[in-house]
């Protein structure tokens, strides 16, 4: 979150510098004065950090980037039918007062020493439930009825599937080995 925000100071400035680059420029073309090659290297440093911030914020996105602090139980634990995995859903309190939630579920593989991984993030509508259709089968429900293009509700295959409502961990070069499929809102 720090860096989102320090990424969004920095644009603000590299912005401002670039009009004033621009400005520099058009002056030592009609006046013939020296171009401004400090402003020139400011702006391009600029530039490269922001651009840096959003391919690291992109590309290398993990699960364990959530605010840990924030996070409330939900519905869970869900022991699979034979009892090899568990499920568990957490809501992630974000914003403050005027925020929202979202809805994060975690599987744990109790045959290999308790092995977690987040299959399913999204924002938190008002009808959510979690249930094992099969061994492998996990069907999570997260839907507001009254508002019909705000279905999130998935049927995930454990250990192949996952879901990131805005696609983070399906272009995160950090997780591409956790899952076979990713699926995201569209």
């Amino acid at each position: 979150m720090i860096l989102i925000l320090f990424g969004l100071l920095l644009s603000f400035i590299t912005v401002i510098l670039l009009l004033i680059l621009c400005t520099r420029i058009i002056v030592s073309l009609i006046k013939k004065k020296p171009f401004p090659k400090r402003l020139l290297i400011a702006t391009l440093s600029g530039i490269v950090l922001v651009t840096s911030i959003y391919l690291y914020e992109t590309y290398f996105f993990t699960f364990s980037d959530i605010d840990r602090e924030s996070t409330q139980k939900g519905p869970g634990p869900l022991l699979s039918p034979t009892g090899a995995y568990t499920a568990n859903a957490y809501y992630d309190l974000y914003g403050g007062a005027a925020g929202g939630v979202n809805l994060m579920v975690k599987i744990t593989n109790n045959n290999e020493k308790n092995k977690m991984q987040t299959v399913y993030y999204s924002d938190a509508k008002s009808n959510i439930s979690i249930e094992w259709l099969d061994e492998d089968t996990l069907n999570i429900l997260n839907d507001n009825p009254n508002y019909p293009n705000s279905n999130r509700s998935i049927e995930l295959e454990i250990g192949k599937e996952i879901y990131h409502d805005n696609g983070l961990a399906c272009k995160s070069l950090l997780m591409k080995d956790e899952y076979e499929t990713c699926y995201q809102n569209e």
